[in-house]
């Protein structure tokens, strides 16, 4: 089927899919980092707390991790291209709310709205590239997908950095989510044109309820880490914590239900039963934990301490960039051939590069931002080296009939775990800040990092030792 879609159209006219397909996976990727460097400014002109700050980066991973499955389902019922214009669609119109939000809660509102369309959209991106280049041209499209990933965070705090600076038509903050909108305007218009219909995949069903019972429990274990500072940590936060617990359990019981009942839950539970493939999402998790909060803990540390200017602390990470996207195209080769030890060396190039901000900011009172870039460098190298070839490492032990399955949980896993990164690390980092210095806290984020990627190392070793027992 999927050899005959890429049959019907010129090999010109799939590079240009590729292209528009890329370029909203890029939109959605930005806007994960680009209100980073935005935060202090929201934070005084909408008078956000410090946890509604960091509710407005994790709420957008938390809607789209819970509906990310669901997302891919609806491209398999009604198609690829339609339910990824529409999917943009919704995207750019949540955007322009986010821009005119006119207080944190609404802010919040704004961005679970934009991360749920999001889960219509990004689905289709892999997607497509799976159904139009089925050929040798594969590789090279998947490079091109991998960089731009890799790129995305760098452009989203470089141009949040710079959007903010020049104040286009006095917008301020607001213009970083309007830029979504002329953006988004191209991408609908020329995927209209230009991107072919996939055939519809029969019998495909959702699992709403499924959907629905994950969302309510992630939002009540996350956000009382994200709130629970500014209540005091009174004793019904636990209790609500308690009961998003108890809604996950549920959660694993409801699929049970339905897979039982001959439907297709949100999570294949056969592929709990892999414990290589278990081990690796429990390193996936560690990995990401430390991942989106990792340039959260650097942007507060630099903005709110140094007060570094925006476009200075979106600047900052372009030679971590850099140092991702070369790691990056050495990274997949070698761990074709030498599997999860390349991990292993990434993450601990990501300790050493921890160790070295730690030290650079023991040492210098007021590092310059070209200093912190310097620093950044090491721990960027080490997180290419890892992020690549991680989702191939951790799915090389499912089948390819539950292949599907185990990169949309492979996915979820992602969403949440840097969800849940950004409450912890950004609570840590208030908390010491309020209670010492943003030094003290940088350094005791960073020392909760470190532990985290070193849980990483832990599991990859043990999924190791899985794998040769399966061999």
């Amino acid at each position: 089927m999927h050899q005959t879609v890429a049959a019907t159209i010129d090999n010109s006219r799939r590079w240009r899919v590729l292209a528009i397909v890329v370029a909203a996976q890029f939109m959605f990727g930005v806007d994960a980092f680009i209100v980073n460097v935005a935060l202090p400014t929201i934070s005084t002109e909408l008078g956000a707390s410090s946890s509604q700050l960091e509710a407005v980066i994790a709420i957008y991973l938390i809607g789209y991790a819970t509906l990310i499955v669901t997302g891919g389902r609806l491209g398999d019922i009604f198609g690829t291209k339609t339910v990824f214009l529409l999917g943009v669609a919704g995207f750019t119109l949540t955007s322009l709310w986010c821009g005119l939000a006119r207080s944190g809660p609404e802010l919040i509102l704004a961005r679970l709205a934009q991360g749920t369309t999001a889960a219509f959209m990004v689905p289709q991106v892999l997607a497509t590239l799976h159904v139009l280049f089925p050929d040798a041209a594969r590789a090279k499209a998947f490079a091109i997908y991998g960089t731009v990933l890799g790129l995305a965070g760098a452009t989203g705090f470089a141009l949040g950095g710079l959007l903010v600076t020049l104040d286009l038509g006095g917008f301020g903050w607001r213009s970083i989510f309007y830029v979504n909108g002329p953006v988004g305007l191209i991408i609908i218009a020329a995927a209209a044109r230009v991107m072919p219909q996939t055939p519809r995949r029969p019998g495909t069903r959702l699992d709403l309820g499924g959907a629905m019972i994950l969302f309510a429990g992630l939002v009540c274990v996350i956000g009382p880490l994200l709130f629970g500072r500014d209540v005091g940590w009174a004793g019904w936060v636990w209790a609500v914590m308690a009961g998003g617990g108890a809604m996950l359990a549920l959660f694993l019981r409801y699929e049970r239900r339905v897979a039982a009942r001959g439907g297709m839950p949100v999570v294949d539970l056969t592929l709990l039963g892999d414990r290589a493939f278990v081990r690796g999402l429990g390193a996936v998790f560690c990995f990401f934990f430390a991942n989106q909060s990792f340039y959260l803990v650097m942007t507060l540390y630099m903005q709110f301490e140094l007060n570094v200017p925006p476009l200075q602390a979106g600047l900052v990470f372009l030679p971590l960039a850099l140092a991702f996207v070369i790691a990056s195209r050495h990274s997949g080769a070698r761990a074709r051939r030498r599997g999860t030890l390349v991990l292993i060396e990434g993450c601990l190039l990501q300790i050493a590069g921890l160790g070295l901000i730690a030290a650079t900011a023991t040492v210098i009172a007021s590092p310059t931002p070209f200093v912190l870039a310097l620093a950044l460098l090491v721990a960027g190298y080490g997180q290419g080296l890892v992020m690549a070839p991680l989702s191939g490492v951790v799915l090389s032990s499912v089948q390819a009939t539950s292949a599907g399955s185990g990169s949309g949980l492979y996915g979820t896993t992602t969403q949440i775990a840097s969800a849940a990164g950004v409450a912890v690390l950004g609570s840590v980092y208030f908390t010491l800040a309020q209670n010492g210095s943003g030094r003290v806290a940088l350094l005791g984020a960073l020392a909760l990092l470190g532990f985290a990627i070193a849980g990483c190392i832990g599991l990859l070793r043990w999924m190791r030792r899985a794998v040769a027992v399966a061999a």
